[in-house]
C-alpha cells in the first residue's frame, strides 16, 4: 500500500493527542513527499470536442469570438472564458497549450489520434496512453485495475497490441459499486462454485492450452477474485467523503468521478479517464459550453485543491482534453463544427512546469495554423517521460512490426528540473 498521507497522518495523531509532536510540513518538504509517490495520470476526457474559444482560448470582442466573455486567471496576463470561474483562480498550476493539432477531424478516428499518439491503422491498434503506463509501470501492491475509466466514453481506450488485458476497467456511472463485485450467494457456496469452475476448466484445458490462454479466462477469474476480496475497492466508493467535499465536487456523474479519480490515485492506480460527454456543438454552441462548463468547472477545481493538499500533485500528472475544438466560424445554427487545426488543452502537476502559455491561434480565424503547433505526440511524449516511461522505447508488435511506444518528441520547456 502507498504511505498514509499528511492529512492520514495528522487525523491519527489528533486522535491519540499525539499531533503536537508532529514537525511542520513545508512546501519544499511536501513537493519531495508527492515525488516520492508511485506517479500516475488523470486524463478529463471531454467528448465531442470542446471548443477552444469556449474554454481556454476565447477571443472576446472579434468575429470569431462570439459572445463569449473572458476573465483574469491566476495565471498573469492570460484569460480563459468567463464560465470558469473556479479554474480560473488554479490555472497557475497549469501549462495551458493553445496550438494543438491533429491530422483527424472525425470524433472516432480523432479520439484514437489524441488516446494513442497514433492515427488508426487498419494493420493493428495502438494502446491507448494508460495502457502503456500499465504495461511499463506495473504494481503488485494495487489489488485494484491499475487503468480505470469513468463515464460513459462513445469510443473507448483499448489495450491495442499490448492485450486485451491492459483495456481498462470500465465504470459508467461513478459512485456506484460496479457489477459483479459481490457474489449472489454465502461463502461456502461461492467456494463450490470456484471449485466446479477450476474442474471445467482444467478439462477444457487438456489439448486446448494455447488456445484456452488466448481468451484470457484464468487472467479475468484470477484479476476479479483478488479484486472482490481487496480492501483496495473501497477507492470506488465515497462513503468515506465528506458532504462537503462531495459538494465542492458537483452532485453529477463527472463530479463524481473527478472525486473518485482522486481516491484511485491515493490508492496506487495509475491511470484514471474521467469523461463528460457533451461537446458536439454543431448547433447552440454557446448554450450547451455553458451547461458543459457548470459541471468542468468546480469538479476540476477541487480535484486540484485536493490533489495539492493531500501530497498527490507533485505525483499525478493532469490532462484536460478532447479529440480536437471547433471551428473559429460560426454556422448558421449558432454552432461551431470539427476543428482539428488548433485547438487547446490543460496540462500540470506531475512535477511539470505550470505557469506556462504555449502557442497561440489567429484572433481573426485567417490562419490555417496555429503558431507553434503541437501534435498530440508530443503531449504522451511529454507525460511519459514525465512518468518515468522510455516514450521511445520499440516493442515488436503481434503482426512482427517494431513500433515505438510514442513517435513524439517531450516539450522540454514543461519537463522538471531536476
Amino acid at each position: 500500500m502507498p504511505p498514509l498521507t499528511r492529512r492520514e497522518v495528522l487525523q491519527l495523531a489528533a486522535g491519540m493527542g499525539l499531533a503536537w509532536l508532529l514537525p511542520p510540513l513545508d512546501g519544499r518538504a511536501a513537493e519531495r513527499r508527492g515525488k516520492d509517490r508511485p506517479k500516475s495520470l488523470i486524463v478529463l476526457w471531454l467528448a465531442g470536442g470542446p471548443s477552444q474559444l469556449e474554454t481556454w482560448d476565447p477571443h472576446p470582442g472579434t468575429k470569431i469570438g462570439g459572445p463569449t466573455q473572458a476573465i483574469s486567471t491566476s495565471l498573469a496576463g492570460v484569460r480563459i472564458a468567463a464560465d470558469f470561474p473556479r479554474v480560473a483562480e488554479q490555472l497557475h498550476h497549469f501549462a495551458v497549450l493553445r496550438s494543438l493539432v491533429s491530422k483527424e477531424g472525425d470524433h472516432e478516428r480523432g479520439t484514437y489520434l489524441m488516446k494513442t499518439g497514433y492515427r488508426p491503422d487498419t494493420t493493428l491498434v495502438h494502446p491507448a496512453l494508460g495502457a502503456i503506463l500499465t504495461h511499463e509501470l506495473p504494481d503488485p501492491r494495487v489489488e485494484i485495475p491499475l487503468f480505470v475509466s469513468l463515464g460513459n466514453e462513445p469510443f473507448p481506450s483499448r489495450g491495442g497490441y499490448l492485450g486485451d488485458e491492459y483495456d481498462p476497467y470500465r465504470v459508467f456511472e461513478p459512485g456506484r459499486k460496479g457489477q459483479n463485485l459481490e457474489p449472489r450467494v454465502g461463502a461456502a457456496r461461492q467456494q463450490r462454485r470456484l471449485k466446479g469452475l477450476e474442474l471445467a476448466t482444467a478439462a477444457f484445458q487438456q489439448g486446448r492450452t494455447k488456445r484456452v490462454d488466448s481468451t484470457l479466462h484464468q487472467h479475468t477469474v484470477d484479476a476479479a477474485l483478488k479484486m472482490m476480496t481487496s480492501s483496495q475497492l473501497q477507492a470506488f466508493s465515497l462513503d468515506e467523503e465528506t458532504a462537503a467535499t462531495k459538494a465542492a465536487y458537483g452532485d453529477t456523474d463527472f463530479g463524481r468521478g473527478c472525486l473518485i479519480a482522486r481516491r484511485l490515485v491515493e490508492t496506487g492506480v495509475r491511470t484514471v479517464e474521467v469523461t463528460l460527454n457533451g461537446f458536439d456543438t454543431h448547433a447552440d454552441n454557446f448554450t450547451g459550453h455553458t451547461l458543459r462548463a457548470g459541471l468542468l468547472d468546480p469538479a476540476l477545481a477541487a480535484l486540484v485543491r485536493d490533489l495539492r493538499e493531500r501530497d498527490l500533485w507533485q505525483s499525478t500528472v493532469v490532462l484536460v482534453t478532447g479529440e480536437f475544438g471547433r471551428t473559429p466560424h460560426i454556422n448558421p445554427a449558432q454552432g461551431r463544427d470539427h476543428w482539428p487545426s488548433g485547438f487547446a488543452c490543460l496540462l500540470g502537476g506531475g512535477g511539470l512546469r505550470g505557469g506556462v502559455v504555449l502557442g497561440a491561434t489567429d484572433p481573426q480565424g485567417v490562419a490555417s495554423q496555429p503558431e507553434d503547433p503541437i501534435p498530440a505526440a508530443n503531449v504522451h511524449a511529454t507525460i511519459l517521460k514525465t512518468l518515468g516511461v522510455d516514450y521511445a522505447k520499440e516493442l515488436i508488435t503481434p503482426i512482427g512490426r517494431p513500433l515505438k511506444l510514442c513517435e513524439g518528441e517531450p516539450l522540454e520547456v514543461l519537463l522538471p528540473t531536476a
